[in-house]
């Protein structure tokens, strides 16, 4: 499999699905909506926030490849933030807070963690 490949089988993490394979189409035109809406309509730091914590809860939950999916999941809010003038680092060994934002966040699908996260580690890029 080629880094660039989506997986081509079904998994799953401590009994918790992810999306089908079989999805990753209908997946990949969402994504695409949720990025194309963000970049239309996200322009002040709130729903900036909301709209990044909702692009990581569904790529996480697409988790298009076999390994990398974090931190592919990580860079990708990275650029996003930096595109509307913010910094946006989830450096899952900066404290334990972020580390349970971020992982009980995406393994439970709970966005309202996630935008708790981002609320905490979000900068103006100056």
């Amino acid at each position: 499999m080629g880094w660039r490949e989506f997986r081509q089988v079904n998994i799953s993490k401590d009994g918790n699905p992810f999306m089908a394979m079989q999805a990753f189409v209908t997946g990949s035109e969402y994504m695409n909506k949720l990025i194309t809406d963000y970049h239309r309509q996200a322009n002040d730091k709130s729903t900036i926030i909301k709209t990044l914590a909702e692009i990581l809860d569904n790529l996480n939950y697409m988790h298009p490849f076999r390994e990398g999916n974090g931190r592919t999941q990580r860079e990708v809010i990275r650029v996003l933030a930096l595109t509307k003038g913010y910094i946006l680092e989830i450096n899952l060994n900066l404290d334990d807070d972020i580390y349970h934002l971020y992982m009980d966040g995406t393994v439970k699908g709970d966005s309202s963690l996630l935008e708790k996260l981002l609320t905490k580690i979000i900068e103006t890029n100056e």
